[in-house]
């Protein structure tokens, strides 16, 4: 699977059923000599106008369970 197949997918974490928000603006944390993906950092922003604030969560690229059309399952350790 390419990476840019997965843009568009959002993430879900299957223990809590919370929505991290949409792969595409997620930040790679990427080992520079292996070139593999380590870690994401999703981020997702809540509230209003000036009150926006966004909450910022690592998640270890192996805690991915299932990619599915739509979304990515991923599960807590």
């Amino acid at each position: 699977m390419k990476l840019s197949e997965l843009y568009n997918k959002e993430i879900i974490n299957i223990d809590t059923g919370e929505n991290l928000g949409i792969f595409g603006d997620c930040d790679l944390i990427i080992d520079e000599k292996t070139g593999e993906i380590i870690n994401f950092v999703s981020g997702q922003s809540t509230g209003f106008g000036f009150f926006k604030e966004q909450k910022r969560k690592e998640v270890m690229w192996k805690s991915i369970k299932k990619i599915g059309s739509d979304m990515i399952i991923i599960e807590n350790e």
